[in-house]
């Protein structure tokens, strides 16, 4: 097609189903395959003969090689046709799959991790930017739904899986479950994956791509890093401060660059900017259930790896149900009280978990947490979309790099900010009553009366972590009431069709 047709003319319809059944089930495995290793982690300690500082390595590496590939993926969506960079991306996960699976040390599973992570780091953004593409401005929100399925139901149902299998079965045994389903991700791009976005000869920008590693990774490293080092470490100090004064530099260059690694004009488009802040500060708050509920249930409450994954399971499993649901509801709607009233109950909820005690029921914990993943189940998709939906076509790429970006630099930052409240307000509090108390923690019978005020500074510091990630849901739903709608780019027009679109409301 071309653009001298007549407006509302189009070419044979593209067939969707296929390509977005192979680009959905290919993202499913990749972001099960994160959550995957968290429950599985102590058994391999024991298994490959390492400490907890070094087995965190394997998901700190795969986090730092998806930081650092995000940005160079709208370069790579404009060097490479559709076709070739979805097989790659599939491949390499699969080859570093098995790797991990037949792994035996340490430093192979690390490497097997590494190659995991640059199939990954290609195929999340990858996605993003195909369904932008293929579905038309009105269809986007469902269609973003769809993807919220993967992106979202995936990691969630990851511990659970991985708590039933590792107290039945090797660790090796969960990458034995994921290597057929990278397999048949491969079969279905050979037969169904077509070249869908537009190419060019683009050059790389070799300076960006230095500077953008130096950043991105050294921000990431250094948050990771604190919420076990504590923010006073030199090598955290050192990571954060590279990482800041790499990514300033990177951001003039891309100002100044013939053709930018990473388009930061998107930062132009209002909208998109509002919605990009809304996304990291809704990833930050996120992180607060997955990080610090875990901890409470494993280390304080003693429930095992599977019942604390069976404990979350319910509120995973109606996120993804809901996801698809609030895409059709956000193209009729609109963004804007989606997101506003999922952040009220998610604000609500993440309070009620700012009151657990030693005592709190099973039933209760279920409660509340399936309610809280309701209500983030209208926010992440709808508010994302309402972003890109403002942006022209030729900046799908960097917009959806971008975000993807900021929401893994999120999800590090909210991590490390909230273990380290959770961790130096239990100190504060473990001493205050421990010389309240006048035991003495060195008199051995003293132990158990220890143990106790140890586990109620720990109980606190949680309730406390809670209370900052509650606060930083309500400056969320405080940005959500000024989401507008946005008029359509007509550059945004999908390639199936040059007809001008509604306005968006998103």
């Amino acid at each position: 097609m071309n653009a001298t047709q007549p407006s509302g003319a189009s070419v044979p319809v593209l067939k969707k189903g296929p390509i977005v059944a192979a680009i959905l089930i290919a993202a499913f495995v990749a972001l099960l395959n994160q959550t995957l290793m968290n429950v599985a982690l102590p058994q391999m300690m024991g298994d490959l003969g390492v400490g907890a500082t070094t087995i965190q390595w394997l998901t700190t590496g795969f986090m730092l090689v998806n930081g650092v590939l995000v940005p160079l993926s709208a370069y790579l969506v404009q060097r490479f046709t559709t076709r070739q960079l979805f097989l790659t991306a599939t491949i390499l996960f699969s080859i570093g799959t098995l790797i991990c699976a037949l792994g035996s040390d340490f430093s192979m599973v690390m490497i097997g991790r590494v190659v995991q992570a640059l199939g990954a780091g290609i195929l999340l953004p990858l996605m993003n930017v195909i369904f932008l593409t293929i579905f038309p401005i009105e269809k986007r929100g469902q269609a973003m739904g769809m993807m919220g399925v993967a992106m979202i139901f995936a990691p969630a149902i990851g511990p659970t899986l991985s708590g039933w299998i590792i107290e039945h079965h090797s660790w090796h045994v969960l990458f034995w479950i994921i290597l057929p389903l990278g397999v048949i991700s491969i079969i279905l791009g050979l037969l169904f994956m077509k070249n869908v976005l537009p190419n060019s000869k683009a050059k790389l920008e070799y300076l960006s791509v230095i500077l953008s590693t130096l950043g991105f990774g050294g921000i990431l490293y250094g948050f990771s890093e604190a919420g076990s080092n504590g923010w006073d470490s030199a090598e955290v100090i050192v990571s954060i401060v590279v990482g800041a004064v790499s990514l300033i530099l990177f951001v003039w260059r891309q100002f100044v660059a013939e053709k930018p690694l990473l388009e930061v004009r998107v930062f132009k488009y209002n909208m998109y900017s509002l919605t990009t802040v809304i996304n990291v500060i809704v990833t930050m708050a996120m992180y607060a259930g997955m990080i610090l509920l875990p901890i409470y249930l494993q280390t304080i409450r003693g429930f095992s790896p599977l019942e604390s994954g069976l404990l979350l399971l319910p509120g995973s499993i109606l996120m993804g149900i809901m996801s698809p649901i609030t895409g059709i509801i956000f193209d009729k709607i609109g963004a804007r009280w989606l997101v506003v009233i999922g952040l009220i109950i998610t604000a609500i909820t993440t309070y009620e978990f700012s009151d657990l005690t030693a005592n709190t029921t099973y039933g209760h914990l279920i409660f509340v947490y399936t309610a809280r993943m309701f209500g983030m189940s209208m926010i992440m998709m709808p508010v994302q979309t309402a972003g890109l939906n403002q942006l022209p076509a030729k900046m799908n790429a960097h917009g959806a790099a971008m975000s993807n970006t900021l929401r893994t630099i999120a999800g590090a930052l909210g991590t490390a900010f909230l273990v380290t409240i959770m961790n130096s307000r239990a100190t504060d509090r473990g001493t205050e009553l421990i010389k309240a108390s006048g035991l003495n923690p060195q008199d051995a019978a003293n132990a158990d009366a220890i143990n106790k005020l140890t586990q109620d500074a720990t109980i606190y510091g949680i309730d406390q972590a809670f209370i900052v990630a509650t606060w930083i849901t309500v400056a969320a739903l405080v940005l959500a009431f000024f989401i507008k709608r946005v008029n359509v780019n007509k550059e945004s027009t999908p390639l199936e069709t040059k007809t001008v679109a509604a306005p968006s409301k998103g």
